[in-house]
C-alpha cells in the first residue's frame, strides 16, 4: 500500500515528500491512505471559527508537548479544533494565507479517522516562527511496520523556496529516528515530482528504489548514526 506524497515540481530547494499521488507542495500521507495532495484550493468560501477568528496574528510559543523546534520553525501536533476548522473549510487567524493546501485537507480528513495520529507518534502543523503562522504539515504515518514507518510532508507554495520542507524533514527523522520500535524511515514521491526528491536527498535519505509510479528514499537508525 502506498501513502501519497506531497512534491514541489516548481521549486529545487523546497518540496514535500511522502507517498502515492504528486501535489506541488511536497509528499504527504501514508501508501495505505486515500487521496492526493495537488494544488490548493478550496471548495467554498472560507468561514471564521470560533472567537479566535477575531484575534490577531499568533506568534510561536516556547515548545511544548509533542512539538520538534528547529531553527525557524515549530513542528507542533494539530489540535482537535484546528482539525474540525479544515474539514468545516473554515479559517483560523494563524494560518498562512494559503493554509490548508489540498493535502492538508486529505491529512484532516484521515485525522478524524486515526485520532491516534493527533498523538506524539502522529502529524504536525509547520510553523513559521518568526511569523507564528502555520505554513505547512508533516507527520508520521503510525504505527510502524517491520520496524519502519513511513512519513509526509508539505509546504504551502507561499513558504517555498526557503528550505522549510528540508528543514521540518530533517527533525521530524531524527525524533522517528529515535521513536520505539523503528529502525528506519521512508518517503515515497511520484517520478515526475523532481524537486520533493531533492528535499529528500537534502535532507540525507537516500534512494533505494524507483520504478515509473514512485521513487521511494529511506533512512536507517545505523546510516543515522554513521555506524
Amino acid at each position: 500500500m502506498s501513502h501519497s506524497s506531497f512534491s514541489d515540481r516548481s521549486d529545487s530547494s523546497d518540496a514535500s515528500a511522502s507517498s502515492g499521488s504528486s501535489d506541488s507542495s511536497g509528499a504527504f500521507g501514508p501508501s495505505r491512505s486515500p487521496g492526493s495532495f495537488d494544488s490548493p484550493g478550496s471548495s467554498g468560501p472560507a468561514r471564521d471559527v470560533g472567537a479566535a477568528a477575531a484575534a490577531g496574528p499568533l506568534h510561536a510559543d516556547p515548545p511544548g508537548a509533542g512539538e520538534l523546534p528547529t531553527a525557524r520553525l515549530l513542528l507542533r501536533p494539530w489540535s482537535a479544533a484546528e482539525v474540525s476548522a479544515v474539514v468545516g473549510e473554515g479559517r483560523l487567524p494563524h494560518w498562512a494565507e494559503d493554509f490548508p493546501a489540498e493535502g492538508d485537507r486529505v491529512i484532516a480528513l484521515l485525522l478524524t479517522e486515526h485520532s491516534e495520529w493527533l498523538g506524539e507518534f502522529g502529524h504536525r502543523q509547520i510553523v513559521e516562527r518568526a511569523s507564528g503562522l502555520v505554513v505547512g504539515s508533516i507527520g508520521l504515518f503510525w504505527p510502524p511496520r517491520a520496524g519502519e514507518v513511513e512519513f509526509g510532508y508539505g509546504v504551502v507554495p507561499s513558504r517555498r523556496g526557503r528550505g522549510y520542507a528540508t528543514e521540518a524533514v530533517r527533525a521530524l527523522v531524527a525524533f522517528a529516528l529515535n521513536a520505539p520500535g523503528v529502525r528506519a524511515v521512508y518517503a515515497e514521491v511520484d517520478p515526475a515530482n523532481p524537486a520533493s526528491a531533492r528535499v529528500l536527498r537534502k535532507a540525507g535519505l537516500p534512494r533505494v528504489h524507483a520504478e515509473v509510479a514512485r521513487e521511494r528514499f529511506r533512512l536507517t537508525a545505523a546510516e543515522a548514526s554513521g555506524s
